[in-house]
């Protein structure tokens, strides 16, 4: 089992940066999910979801921001940061956060349909890994749960006022 980790003090303000991010992304039509990498108190990558902006289906925020770090870093090798991400990461952000060896990984919202550190798999808790990574959820997660919940809410209304306009009705 992936050690949990208890909040700290800063967990409220690196999450909320992190919402900031997902906001731009929900600007730009991105489902909102935004994510940071802290190492000693200092932002050191930062990514919110570009799969469709980008034409790449590994554009998640966690692996933009992880790369981010790694290349403002100099290393792929990230122990001793901390990623905050506003929704639950799937199973290949997992992967890259146990290869890019995060200590640390807090998140706001589950994820029940794709979640792969405690809600549709737990990943983490493969016993073949080689790193551990301390866990903590639920870091604002209404706020994080909201902006989700409201983009998809946007978009089946965008899409109903469309399906409705092509029939003829409004």
């Amino acid at each position: 089992m992936h050690p949990l980790a208890e909040p700290d003090a800063t967990d409220e303000h690196w999450m909320g940066r992190a919402l900031e991010l997902a906001a731009q992304a929900a600007s730009v039509g991105e489902v909102p999910v935004g994510a940071v990498v802290v190492l000693d108190g200092q932002e050191v990558g930062a990514g919110f979801n570009a799969p469709i902006s980008q034409c790449d289906p590994t554009a998640h925020a966690e692996i933009r921001a992880l790369r981010d770090a790694a290349a403002r870093l100099g290393n792929y090798r990230l122990s001793g940061a901390v990623l905050y991400v506003t929704l639950e990461p799937c199973t290949m952000c997992v992967g890259a956060i146990v290869h890019s060896r995060i200590s640390r990984l807090v998140y706001g919202a589950p994820e029940p349909k794709a979640g792969a550190v405690e809600s549709a798999r737990r990943t983490l808790e493969e016993p073949h890994f080689n790193w551990e990574v301390a866990v903590v959820s639920g870091v604002l997660e209404r706020r994080c749960s909201e902006i989700i919940s409201g983009f998809f809410s946007a978009r089946r209304k965008e899409i109903r006022q469309k399906r409705n306009q092509s029939s003829g009705k409004e």
